[in-house]
């Protein structure tokens, strides 16, 4: 007789970091967290009335304000961490930025905003995760990256965000291979999601709705189901996992 099935992750007392989490994705994976019991710290490089608020109304949180673009600033938050820890558990890394330009418009997706979008999305996320790395090795940690169907088929707010995101997914699968067994990486990569960052996406909400088999787009809590799956199952790394309604079927 099989034993019953549960998601054997149990997250009383555990350590957990999330990136970019004052609004949106992030803000719904820390209070999901914070729910389940672990200790969580909420971060952001801006909005610190908001973190210090969001921190104060969850049970075992506190917030470090933090931009990941910043290599000293990332130091602190690795001080920040090891303060609270001693180890890390979690960590997600849902901080990321873009600017909104039309493929076709070559010009204005110049080197300057190329360099915007990688030293958060992509160079930032590196150090962070680097800088953490011996903690999370400590305690068996696990790494979710959150990506973007932007990062697997030729779509996204702009070139440069695509191309980070698809750097993401790739870095996601070296670091797999490299820091297992002691740490799992593994990636979410939604498509369009119902957050304060998409408010004024009427159109390309529309678009992505009439696109996807389910007719709809993501919400926070969508991709915070998935990340919570792939936080509790262990044999699962190295995997870069789509939660847009099908829409890379079209």
């Amino acid at each position: 007789m099989a034993s019953q099935i549960t998601d054997g992750y149990n997250y009383e007392g555990k350590l957990a970091l999330v990136t970019g989490s004052t609004s949106g994705i992030g803000e719904y994976i820390a209070k999901t967290l914070s729910e389940l019991g672990a200790t969580v710290i909420i971060n952001s490089s801006k909005s610190k009335d908001r973190g210090e608020e969001l921190a104060a109304s969850l049970k075992n949180a506190s917030y470090c304000q933090g931009d990941i673009s910043d290599h000293s600033q990332i130091l602190k938050i690795v001080e920040y961490v090891k303060s609270v820890g001693p180890n890390l558990d979690i960590l997600v890394n849902n901080a990321g930025i873009t600017h909104l330009i039309s493929h076709s418009d070559l010009e204005a997706a110049n080197v300057d905003v190329w360099k915007d979008i990688f030293s958060v999305n992509v160079f930032g996320t590196w150090d962070l995760t680097v800088g953490l790395m011996p903690y999370l090795r400590a305690s068996n940690g696990v790494v979710i990256n959150i990506s973007s169907i932007a990062g697997i088929r030729p779509t996204g707010s702009s070139i440069p965000y695509s191309v980070s995101k698809a750097a993401i997914n790739q870095m996601t699968k070296l670091l797999a291979k490299t820091v297992g067994p002691e740490v799992r990486v593994n990636a979410v990569a939604p498509g369009l999601v119902e957050t304060p960052w998409t408010k004024d996406w009427g159109p390309a909400k529309d678009i992505a709705k009439s696109q996807t088999p389910l007719n709809d787009v993501a919400s926070p809590k969508d991709v915070t189901e998935l990340v919570l799956g792939l936080i509790s199952s262990r044999f699962v790394t190295g995997e870069v996992v789509l939660v847009d309604g099908g829409w890379n079927l079209r």
